[in-house]
């Protein structure tokens, strides 16, 4: 029986939910695991729930988020209740400011942040601590919440906090990579690298790249949303096939700056 979508309990830029809403993506066949090394809000994962999945990403809270929605789902939701009941301006500036020691009370702390912070931005300062502002919405559990649902989905998945290179290392032949590695939607512009440099690095899209080789000669197939840019079509060129893909971009802070935009595929 075919899973029932779901959407992600997470708020996380450049989620790709549109991919499959927009018509313009599919998951292709694959006899081997499906491994995603740049996890975010998940939403590849929970819109198709592959069975035998590797989920990974460079954000260690973020993973610890989803491995305690897997592995400790009552005491999380009974906390995110405790949260949604004293959510105040106060409140959320007291528990943003705490340094929590289980990772169930990390877990909650991180989801509720996200909820509750400026347009669900995650950015860290110097000594690592989380410094969003309190955002605008003051919803912190939602009626469509299925926190049962997506920790059924994450059952037999391996979660693991690790740069990308090693996750994609790890494929084998028959295995399907899905990347989708941080960049800025609004890309059309001549100082893309400049602009991209500090959320992901020139070099690390060309380590990217040549960890997708290496896959692909193991015999890996993959798919990979980039930037709509020259340089990265270039970067790909003979690797892959290219494809552009259109999006409706609602992230960004105020409305002149959403509109439509397109983005990447490369598939291979």
């Amino acid at each position: 029986m075919t899973q029932q979508a779901l959407k992600p309990f997470l708020k996380w830029a450049g989620g790709k939910r549109w991919l499959f809403e927009s018509g313009q993506f599919s998951l292709p066949n694959f006899t081997g695991r499906y491994i995603e090394p740049f996890l975010g809000g998940g939403a590849v994962f929970f819109e198709n729930q592959p069975k035998n999945a590797v989920l990974s990403d460079s954000n260690r809270r973020l993973i610890e988020l989803f491995t305690v929605i897997r592995d400790e789902l009552e005491e999380f939701e009974e906390l995110m209740r405790m949260h949604a009941k004293a959510h105040s301006k106060s409140y959320y500036y007291e528990l943003r400011s705490k340094r929590l020691r289980k990772p169930s009370t990390r877990a909650a702390q991180f989801l509720y942040l996200n909820r509750t912070c400026w347009n669900g931005l995650y950015r860290e300062n110097l000594k690592g601590q989380f410094n969003v502002p309190i955002g605008t919405k003051q919803t912190v559990i939602f009626e469509t919440d299925d926190f049962l649902a997506w920790s059924r989905a994450l059952q037999g998945t391996r979660l693991i906090h690790r740069d990308f290179e090693n996750a994609i290392d790890e494929a084998e032949e028959g295995d399907f990579v899905f990347v989708d590695p941080p960049y800025t939607v609004r890309h059309n512009m001549n100082g893309f690298v400049k602009y991209n440099q500090n959320i992901f690095a020139w070099h690390d899209q060309v380590r990217l790249r040549d960890a997708l080789r290496r896959a692909s000669d193991r015999g890996v197939s993959f798919a990979m949303t980039n930037a709509d840019h020259e340089s990265i079509r270039e970067l790909y060129a003979g690797f892959g096939e290219q494809r552009q893909l259109g999006r409706y971009s609602v992230i960004a802070g105020k409305s002149v700056y959403r509109g439509q935009s397109t983005e990447l595929l490369i598939m291979g």
